[in-house]
């Protein structure tokens, strides 16, 4: 009966103890959740370096007495959970709030206003020195015009970037400056930088030239263009 009874005891997985790191490992754990990838953008630089000062506190109490590091160890890996919980609850809504911006519609919520009045929209805002709507609204003037000529097919979701891409297949000599002023448009708009007299200049002179130039249509076999008149 007693060998059976060992034979049991022995038979039954062993439980393994929990893994508590040393200051090194703890250390390492949150460097490399904070260098994530996901987070570059979003985390303000201030967070590591208040990390790394805490670090540097925390192995200053080792000299201090026997009971240190003993102390120093569990502290340091609940803040480095806190930081990890911290990075997951407010960064990442962060970039989601950018990805779903930088992917919305050129036109924004009113898609009823024709390329007329987005360029007195533009022109407006010009006078007044609004340089960013002046851009914005150009663009759009531009982007619409020519919908209204039949090139593009109107398309709800369209992206500033998409519709310069689409025009460029069809107005080469245009291409660089359609690929610039989608750049202009998403900077400003998205990525809040200030517009200048200049970048205005640039999207309205594009719009006009456009309005003189055939599309050619040769070799455009994708979706997305229109039957032109």
């Amino acid at each position: 009966m007693r060998a059976a009874a060992i034979d049991a005891f022995s038979s039954r997985p062993l439980m393994e103890p929990p893994v508590t790191p040393d200051r090194d490992e703890a250390r390492r754990w949150a460097v490399e959740e904070l260098s994530n990838p996901r987070y570059p953008d979003a985390t303000p630089g201030w967070l590591e370096q208040l990390w790394r000062d805490f670090l540097d506190w925390l192995s200053s109490l080792e000299g201090g007495s026997g009971t240190g590091p003993n102390l120093a160890v569990p502290l340091m890996v609940v803040l480095a959970l806190v930081l990890i919980v911290v990075a997951i609850v407010f960064v990442r809504p962060r970039l989601n709030a950018r990805s779903a911006k930088e992917s919305g519609d050129l036109y924004g919520d009113d898609t009823t206003v024709d390329a007329e009045g987005y360029r007195a929209r533009a022109a407006s805002a010009a006078d007044g020195g609004n340089w960013t709507s002046a851009v914005v609204d150009q663009f759009r003037a531009l982007v619409r015009s020519t919908e209204e000529r039949d090139i593009i097919d109107p398309r709800a979701g369209r992206t500033a970037d998409e519709a310069a891409a689409q025009l460029g297949g069809v107005f080469g000599v245009a291409q660089a400056r359609l690929i610039a002023a989608a750049g202009v448009f998403d900077a400003v708009r998205y990525g809040d930088h200030p517009a200048t007299r200049g970048d205005y200049e640039a999207v309205r002179q594009l719009d006009a030239d456009l309005l003189g130039l055939k599309p050619d249509f040769a070799g455009q076999a994708q979706a997305g263009f229109a039957v032109p008149r």
